[in-house]
């Protein structure tokens, strides 16, 4: 027993080092700037976890550290936890949950200005698997508290998942995802995002993905590196 354990332990550990020193070396290729006004291209670190607590419930938590650059020159820092419950068919989870978020942005004068934000969330996640493809749409509204302002917010998010048959494990696969915000104000449409990725399984329930998203604002846009790990236990 404890012989197939470090077996495992040690294809982990093999598989892992693989992947971050392809990731090195892709992070390398890629200019980095010390000055967030000249950089067009940010970089998101994000992990996102789910802790199952009985057969029915779950405990949802992530943290994304989000940059100007592609290393450092914090933009935003995210917090986000939740409560879920699955309902009778597995594929169905209904959550509501709290996030804190520091911004930092720069003002006229080059200078950075710490944003708190207190946000209550409710959402719900659907699950559908067409042929190959495993398709997740989540409907999320926001209740946020930026300092002394309250705003209301919705999100679809559509995200879809393809296995690339290279290998008899099954390990790497394709991610896409488009999310668009709709703002209760004036202006309705807040923004969109567009992502493209490649993903690989560690194990049953460890994934790691690497892709590219575009953000558009309305009237400009951003490039992001994502870096994404998520957990499922």
């Amino acid at each position: 027993m404890f012989k197939s354990a470090f077996l495992k332990l040690k294809s982990m550990n093999l598989r892992l080092r693989h992947f971050f020193c392809g990731l090195a070396f892709f992070l390398a290729l890629i200019p980095n700037s010390a000055d967030a006004q000249d950089s067009d291209l940010g970089n998101w670190l994000i992990y996102i976890g789910s802790k199952k607590i009985s057969q029915n419930w779950n405990w949802h938590h992530e943290i994304q550290n989000r940059n100007y650059n592609t290393f450092g020159d914090l933009e935003q820092l995210l917090i986000r936890t939740g409560l879920g419950y699955t309902l009778r068919d597995k594929n169905q989870n209904l959550l509501l949950g709290y996030g804190y978020i520091l911004s930092e942005n720069y003002n006229e004068l080059d200078q950075k200005t710490p944003i708190n934000e207190h946000r209550v969330f409710q959402q719900f996640i659907l699950k559908q698997t067409i042929n190959d493809f495993k398709l997740g749409h989540r409907f999320r509204l926001e209740q946020r508290f930026i300092e002394s302002e309250f705003k209301i917010r919705f999100r679809y998010f559509l995200n879809a998942r393809l296995p690339l048959k290279i290998s008899r494990e099954n390990r790497f696969y394709l991610s896409a995802y488009n999310e668009f915000f709709l703002s209760f104000e004036e202006v309705f449409f807040d923004r969109n995002r567009l992502y493209g990725g490649i993903g690989y399984k560690l194990s049953e329930g460890i994934n790691l993905e690497m892709g590219y998203m575009n953000q558009f604002l309305g009237f400009s846009s951003r490039d992001q590196l994502n870096l994404i790990m998520f957990l499922n236990l």
